[in-house]
């Protein structure tokens, strides 16, 4: 089994998106029973809420099946609970490494490091911009999917 914890800042924007984008491809491919796919926050901001509504919004223009979710932060076991733990930008990665400390496994990876970009996913909670942290994740996650079922 594989098993994945998708990480931003507050759990409401991104790091679900990726987890229902990511949960929607496996489901796709018929992998289901393959993987367990989570996420969660840095901080403490959102902690018990659900999805921004920009969010579900996008993943109800994609056809994307969701649930209603709680958001929650990364905790010590989390190191140790996944293969892969994957942040949305350069400052999730920062804290994340605050919590687990040295990343020996090299478990600790950006999502678009995936598809060959250096880049960070945008928070759409500043930019309003669902559409472009969508499009991103989409291709993060795409690349990411194709070189699991490679390996």
């Amino acid at each position: 089994m594989t098993r994945i914890l998708f990480v931003c800042h507050g759990n409401i924007c991104r790091s679900p998106m990726a987890e229902f984008v990511m949960k929607d491809m496996v489901r796709k491919a018929g992998l289901e029973n393959e993987f367990l796919i989570e996420s969660a926050a840095t901080s403490r901001e959102e902690l018990g809420n659900d999805m921004h509504y920009g969010t579900r919004q996008k993943l109800r223009e994609q056809g994307i099946p969701f649930e209603r979710r709680a958001a929650r932060q990364i905790r010590p076991d989390d190191y140790n609970k996944y293969d892969y733990l994957v942040a949305m930008d350069d400052e999730n990665i920062f804290y994340m490494n605050r919590c687990w400390g040295p990343d020996p496994k090299k478990k600790i990876v950006r999502l678009l490091a995936f598809a060959g970009k250096t880049r960070d996913i945008a928070d759409p909670w500043y930019t309003g911009n669902f559409d472009q942290t969508y499009e991103d994740i989409v291709e993060g996650c795409s690349a990411f999917l194709n070189k699991i079922k490679k390996s």
